[in-house]
């Protein structure tokens, strides 16, 4: 069952995308979120390429809330989580002296502590925001939610660098056939 989820979600990013939209359960569960002035801040800064921060909560929050209704796990602990996972208000790219250094291992907590100013949270979405960059978090995450949610964000990760250099490579064959 597993396969088929990840032969859909990898094949057709752009379809389960579509089909989110139309998921009112999933957009009821995390509107709260959504409509939140600092969740809303997200989609000033870019995540990976020309991925903004938002889109790529949002990614991660519904195909790891469809990964986890479909195994019958907690789909919603997973949904939020996933759309807060990376709450954090500045380009990761910039250094400053006011962060800590090494954002990787260090974003997951800044990320926890503003989501609690946005929400409460149970244990087990603390877990799954505080880990989601395991390995580099180096304590395992606790619960199977956290392990779905830290293993889509890195597929989310992915599929948006390959969807920049997919197009990037487009252009620049499109580019030599002119010329």
């Amino acid at each position: 069952m597993l396969y088929v989820i990840l032969k859909i979600v990898i094949f057709n990013t752009k379809e389960v995308l579509k089909k989110m939209i139309n998921d009112k359960e999933f957009l009821h569960i995390i509107k709260d979120l959504t409509e939140n002035c600092k969740v809303q801040e997200l989609k000033n800064y870019r995540q990976h390429y020309n991925t903004s921060r938002f889109a790529h909560c949002l990614q991660v929050s519904y195909i790891s809330y469809l990964i986890c209704k479909k195994l019958k796990l907690d789909y919603k602990a997973a949904a939020r989580s996933g759309m807060l996972h990376d709450l954090f208000l500045y380009d990761w790219r910039k250094k400053s002296n006011e962060r800590q250094p090494y954002h990787g291992f260090s974003h997951p907590r800044t990320a926890l502590e503003n989501s609690l100013e946005v929400t409460n949270l149970s244990i087990k979405e603390q877990d799954i925001i505080v880990k989601h960059m395991w390995p580099l978090t180096v304590i395992l995450p606790k619960y199977k939610e956290s392990y779905i949610v830290c293993f889509v964000d890195k597929y989310c990760t992915l599929a948006e660098t390959f969807r920049y250099y997919k197009t990037k490579n487009k252009v620049r064959l499109l580019s030599k056939a002119i010329q």
